[in-house]
């Protein structure tokens, strides 16, 4: 109890740091944002979260909330997530992605430009620009795999944070409304492939850190457990931590049962390279 208590002081401690810090929003895309899910209101978005000029270690992360690629949870899976990162000298940068609505193209392009975003900044924001991370949560987390495994170029990642993530695109193992939120309802098996990131790894797919609950009943725990095991097979740095309860969606929230355990798997594994 005592150890609770002391973690969720200093957490309070950092988000007061981190409201001193330099936090500003802007439009993902300034002009014309490529591809169209219909929905001209739904726009893209990058909350950046920049830390204390003498705690910075040029490091970035992109983060993507999760939502069943339907709406966003962009607090404690976004936004709550900044002070933790800027107390150890990373900048967040939360992305607000539009909604695929059936064209997959459009959250697609949004995290790959949230990247190629981060990297125009690099001298701006005194960041290296081959220390480019991606987070995500759930549909988030498939996102963020999915640049992780089919991105190149300035929009490929350095590594890769995943929560609970979505990973396959296949009937009986995906998370069906992510599924057709992605991909639309109708028959896509080869857009299934493509998209189930298990799949699509190599031996170049970034390193990667995986959470997520053994009794995960919203998101099948196979999803990251086989992503892992991929990344394995391809010699890929990676490690996982499964949690023997919690369910789905936790993110930063306290009441998770294993949140201070989890922040300090995470810790270790940043301050790992």
């Amino acid at each position: 109890m005592k150890r609770r208590f002391f973690y969720t002081c200093a957490l309070a401690l950092c988000a007061t740091m981190a409201m001193a810090q330099q936090t500003y929003e802007e439009p993902l895309w300034p002009n014309k944002a490529p591809n169209k899910n219909g929905d001209p209101s739904d726009t893209a978005k990058v909350f950046v979260y920049l830390p204390e000029s003498r705690l910075v270690t040029g490091r970035t992360i992109v983060i993507c909330p999760g939502g069943g690629y339907s709406h966003l949870a962009m607090d404690h899976e976004g936004h709550d997530w900044a002070a933790f990162f800027n107390n150890m000298g990373i900048t967040a940068v939360v992305l607000k992605y539009r909604m695929p609505h059936g064209n997959y193209k459009v959250p697609i392009s949004d995290a790959e430009e949230a990247i190629r975003y981060v990297r125009n900044h690099a001298y701006e924001w005194h960041i290296d620009p081959e220390q480019v991370g991606i987070m995500g949560f759930s549909a988030g987390g498939h996102l963020a795999s999915t640049i992780a495994t089919h991105a190149t170029g300035d929009a490929k990642p350095n590594f890769q944070i995943l929560f609970y993530p979505v990973i396959t695109m296949m009937p009986g193992i995906t998370h069906q409304g992510s599924h057709d939120n992605l991909l639309g309802t109708g028959k896509a098996k080869k857009q299934e492939k493509d998209f189930s990131n298990d799949q699509q790894v190599t031996r170049m797919t970034p390193r990667a850190w995986i959470a997520l609950s053994d009794d995960d009943d919203v998101v099948l725990p196979a999803n990251g457990a086989n992503y892992y095991m991929e990344l394995y097979r391809h010699d890929v740095p990676a490690s996982i931590h499964v949690y023997p309860t919690g369910g789905h969606g936790w993110g930063s929230r306290l009441s998770f049962k294993y949140h201070l355990e989890m922040i300090m798997n995470l810790k270790s594994w940043l301050e790992s390279f």
